[in-house]
């Protein structure tokens, strides 16, 4: 399946000054195979190198950060002849070898002709900076799950892509009844590139199910793996009362919430790993829309959303009929599963960082503020066709200079005050106004 990052590693291959490339990304969103891909269509051979499972050629970045020697080591291992821009040379699972992390320093200052990709588990990559990490030698690029745009392509419908990026309002309203099913259906296939992959094969949902629950034991076991005992109980705790919270009316993360006496101490350490990860975004709030948003964010009130809405549905049992179809009784958890949507794009596809406001008296909030140029986006999100937006509206009478965007399924339309956006197209930005 075509991931929207291939544009930009080819523009990092053809880069004049080009450095060693740091992908970074949570695990299963596809940076291995994203790495391969791009070898094998844009360069001659790809020399591909797991330090994972590979104690030998851990081993020879440990001896020292002689360059030649190491691609001479590299090219012994992989049984590829090595060139200068003609190899794309791939240390997947970087973060089990400090050294090798290390050792991109001295391939940028003395071998820069070398296309050297790195991946890895976020949270090992980060860990590390500080202790070796090649700051200001690398290039980064973030690759999040596949987005909705991504999710029309894979499922064969490039016509909506399309059709969402000309900005053709009155075509795009129109055709609201094609989209609408296949924003539903990535409320429950998600963007995991594994689970995509499973319920194209088949087109069965149950498929993509199947590879979401595998995936979230997957996380789990990371959690217990890297964390001592102590604090893997803590991080669990956290991650598992995410559908909880996102479910209520004020999705608030309240550590009371998760069991009675609960000390933010205790869980920040663990909510921290969890972002450090990747498989968690955390918005924080905000006490005033300024420009830059971050000074006026608050490190103790936030809310946690997952890295997939997918692995949400299934992290809170969803079946098919619900998401897909429809239920009376889905009414209150369905303005989660969109508030999840929104978050993903934004960052995904928007390439945003979120964040949202809520009054002291909570008695108003704004689901989610971004920052676009020198701009300040107020955002209401809406599951389905309701347009009142009343905290929307009293947060822009208050700050006039915002932007205020309201994200639902009714079709694109300007007022005075706000513009509605429709959810399918919000990677649109020419629609934000």
């Amino acid at each position: 399946m075509d991931r929207f990052l291939m544009n930009e590693l080819i523009a990092w291959k053809n880069r004049p000054r080009r450095k060693p490339l740091i992908l970074n990304g949570a695990r299963q969103v596809g940076k291995t195979w994203l790495l391969k891909e791009f070898g094998k269509r844009h360069f001659d051979n790809v020399a591909y190198v797991n330090l994972d499972d590979n104690p030998s050629m851990r081993e020879q970045f440990e001896l020292g950060y002689d360059v030649p020697r190491i691609i001479s080591a590299i090219q012994f291992d992989t049984g590829q002849a090595v060139s200068e821009g003609g190899t794309l040379i791939i240390l997947d699972e970087i973060q089990a070898c400090p050294k090798a992390l290390t050792s991109l320093k001295y391939f940028c200052e003395n071998a820069p002709g070398y296309a050297v990709a790195a991946a890895g588990s976020l949270l090992g990559i980060t860990v590390h900076e500080g202790s070796g990490y090649p700051v200001g030698k690398v290039n980064t690029l973030d690759l999040h799950p596949l987005h909705f745009r991504e999710y029309l392509v894979a499922t064969g419908n490039q016509n909506l892509c399309d059709l969402i990026d000309s900005g053709n309002v009155d075509l795009t309203n129109s055709f609201s009844s094609k989209l609408i099913p296949f924003l539903r259906q990535y409320y429950y296939v998600g963007g995991m590139p594994e689970a995509v992959s499973a319920f194209l094969d088949r087109g069965l949902l149950k498929d993509a199910r199947e590879v979401q629950l595998e995936i979230l034991q997957g996380y789990e076991r990371d959690i217990s793996k890297h964390l001592s005992r102590t604090e893997s109980e803590y991080a669990l705790a956290a991650w598992r009362s995410i559908p909880s919270h996102l479910g209520r009316e004020n999705k608030k993360f309240v550590f009371s919430h998760i069991a009675s006496g609960a000390r933010a101490r205790n869980y920040q350490a663990g909510i921290t790993w969890l972002t450090q990860a990747g498989i968690t975004t955390l918005v924080r709030r905000i006490s005033k829309p300024g420009i830059p948003l971050c000074p006026y964010a608050d490190d103790t009130a936030f809310k946690l959303f997952l890295v997939d809405v997918g692995l949400l549905g299934a992290m809170a049992g969803l079946d098919k009929e619900t998401v897909v179809g429809g239920s009376e009784i889905f009414e209150e958890f369905k303005g989660s599963l969109t508030e999840q949507y929104v978050c993903q794009q934004l960052v995904s596809d928007c390439g945003l960082v979120p964040y949202y406001w809520s009054a002291e008296n909570s008695s108003g909030e704004v689901d989610f503020l971004v920052q676009r140029s020198n701009s300040v986006y107020a955002i209401e999100v809406k599951a389905e066709e309701n347009l009142r937006a009343k905290s929307l509206r009293a947060f822009k009478g208050a700050h006039p200079e915002i932007r205020s965007v309201r994200f639902s399924l009714s079709g694109y339309r300007e007022q005075d005050w706000m513009r509605n956006v429709p959810l399918y197209a919000m990677s649109n930005a020419g629609l934000w106004g």
